[in-house]
Parts: C-alpha cells; structure tokens; sequence
C-alpha cells in the first residue's frame, strides 16, 4: 500500500505536511509513502528525523500551485507542480491514494480534469465527518457543487452511504436530505424532486431534516448541495470554537470557576477532540476513479498523520471500488 502525497500544499508545507508524514510511518505498519515537491526541502526535513527510510520515497517536482492561483489555469499550466504530478501518479496506479492540504479549488478540478468520474456518476461529491450528539455525521456535498439535479442527490447518498459503512462498520447507514423541514413539499423544486427520489432509492433514507437535527445526531449521512453543506460545515466549526472560547472564559472568571473548570477539564478536553479538525479532518472526493483526500490549509503534522490513518483504512476497505458497484447497480437498472 502506498500513499501518494502533496508535500507542497497548504499554509505550512513543506515542514508539517513532511513530519506528519513521518509520524504516520512511525506509529503505523504497512503501508508507505510518496513524497511530492521540492527534493532539496523534503531532504533536509527528512534528515532531521528517525524513520524507517525504506517506507518514505520522493518525487522531485519544480512547480507549486498556491492558494491565489485560479484553479482550471493551475491545473493546466502547471504541469510540474505537486499536486498535479500528484494525481497524474494515482491515475497510472502509483499509488492508492492522493493527499493534499494545498488549493481546494485546483484539487477538486484535478480530481475531475486528472483523475476522471467512475462511469455514470454525474457529478462527484466531497465528505466531511463531524461530531454529533450520538455519533458522528457525514455532511455530502461539503463544497464542491453548488447547484446539482434531483439525481445528483441520490447518487452523494449513495456515495456517503459507502463511506460510512467503510470508516464506522456500520451496515447500512441512516440517511437525511436537508431542508427547511420534514414536510415533502417543503423546499425548492430540486430538493423537492430528489427526496422523491431518494425515497425510491436502495438506501435507508428517512426523510427530510432540519438544521438542528445534525447536532442531534438524528442521521448519520446528511445529503445537501456544496453550497448549503460548505455554509453548513463552516458554520458548525466556528460555532464549536465560539462555545469552547466561551466556556474558557467562563471558566477565568473568578477563584470558585477556576476551581471548578478543573474539574470538568477532563471531560471537556475528551470532547474538544471530537470537534477538532486536526484529529478527524480528512475530506474524500467521492466518485471519482482514485481516492483523492482533502486535508484543511492549516494542517500541521498532527492532521496530517490523523489523515493518513484514516485514508489507510478507505484504501483497506475500497471505497472506491464499493462506490463504482453501487453506482454499477443504477447503470444496469
């Protein structure tokens, strides 16, 4: 097993990416990884290390695609850059799997341009988990389309459908279509449309959901646009901090709450790493032909390693096999 990784991408590249490589490799057997970007970089970040060196190789490139490039350009112009060498390795099946913290844009673009959709899939999908009162949820389309067809819908519920029974051992996953309630002539003719759908689908759909039902942990895949779920996503996260900084300076606030917040630190702290993007990031691009994972811009090494942890176990259970014979299954009907 191989993981093929963008050394180059994100805010903290090439350090972070590189050490969270290595801390990957150190506290997890089986599996190896490809390096690539800058050799010169990567070397000197290597050398400072201890590392199995037979587990970690390199491919040297020459250019980078950064935050302020426009996504389609980059990924036609530079063609010797991290990323796209990147993809273009996973396509020949260098690897089994591509990670990258860098551009959104340029990597859902190359995932399409590059890697190319499993045969019948309309428009690809990307997941994001987070946690829930009762369990963790996968949010699908997290931002990658912004308008899509009554179709479309079925086929993200299909797709995270996957992934759950994959990452959580879970047979078949409970799922909800976001709306503005659990009415069926609630919502835009689109929503309305694809819940029909959904309703008719080979999964275990319960219906329409409200806001206020994914905190509530009420489904376990949430089936929504890129434009609703990237609002939603971003919207949970900064809550989440909002009520963390909250309760820290609650608890400051005098001699008797100092008191008391050591005694509740413990449990807060075990929480505070359910809702932290560092221990459960990791976005897939479901329905593509590779499994291509999207790391947030910010990641330090310790998302790094926790991304590939996670990607070790979809590269184990073939999500992208299970998804192409689920959406096989639509193509014969």
């Amino acid at each position: 097993m191989k993981i093929i990784v963008d050394a180059m991408g994100g805010d903290n590249a090439p350090y972070e990416i590189v050490k969270g490589c290595v801390d990957a490799v150190n506290i997890k057997e089986g599996f190896k990884i490809l390096l690539v970007g800058d050799e010169k970089q990567i070397l000197q970040i290597l050398d400072e290390s201890s590392y199995d060196e037979k587990r970690i190789e390199i491919k040297n490139t020459t250019e980078i695609i950064t935050g302020k490039d426009i996504p389609t350009t980059a990924i036609k112009q530079k063609k010797d850059s991290s990323m796209v060498v990147g993809m273009n390795l996973l396509k020949e099946k260098s690897g089994n799997a591509f990670l990258s913290a860098g551009n959104s844009g340029a990597l859902l673009t190359g995932s399409l341009l590059l890697v190319g959709r499993i045969k019948g899939v309309i428009r690809p999908a990307l997941g994001a988990v987070i946690p829930s009162r009762k369990n963790d949820v996968l949010i699908i389309d997290a931002g990658l389309n912004s308008e899509c067809r009554p179709e479309s819908y079925v086929q993200f519920a299909k797709f995270g459908s996957q992934f759950y029974k994959c990452m959580y051992n879970v047979n078949k996953p409970t799922v909800g279509l976001i709306n503005i309630g659990s009415e069926d002539k609630k919502g835009t003719p689109e929503v309305k449309e694809a819940h029909i759908l959904l309703k008719k689908a080979a999964i275990n759909y319960k219906g329409n959901i409200e806001g206020n039902d994914i905190p509530a942990g009420e489904v376990q895949v949430v089936v929504c646009n890129g434009f609703i779920g990237n609002i939603l996503l971003k919207f949970l996260e900064g809550t989440a901090k909002f009520m963390f900084n909250g309760v820290k300076e609650a608890i400051k606030t005098n001699f008797f709450s100092k008191i008391g917040g050591l005694l509740i630190m413990k449990p807060l702290r075990n929480f505070a790493k359910r809702a932290d993007a560092d221990t459960v990031g990791g976005a897939p691009v479901l329905g593509i032909n590779g499994l291509v994972i999207k790391s947030h811009g910010n990641s330090k090494a310790k998302t790094i390693k926790n991304v590939l942890i996670k990607t070790i176990t979809l590269i184990e259970k073939d999500i992208v096999n299970q998804i192409r014979l689920s959406i096989q299954g639509d193509i014969n009907e």
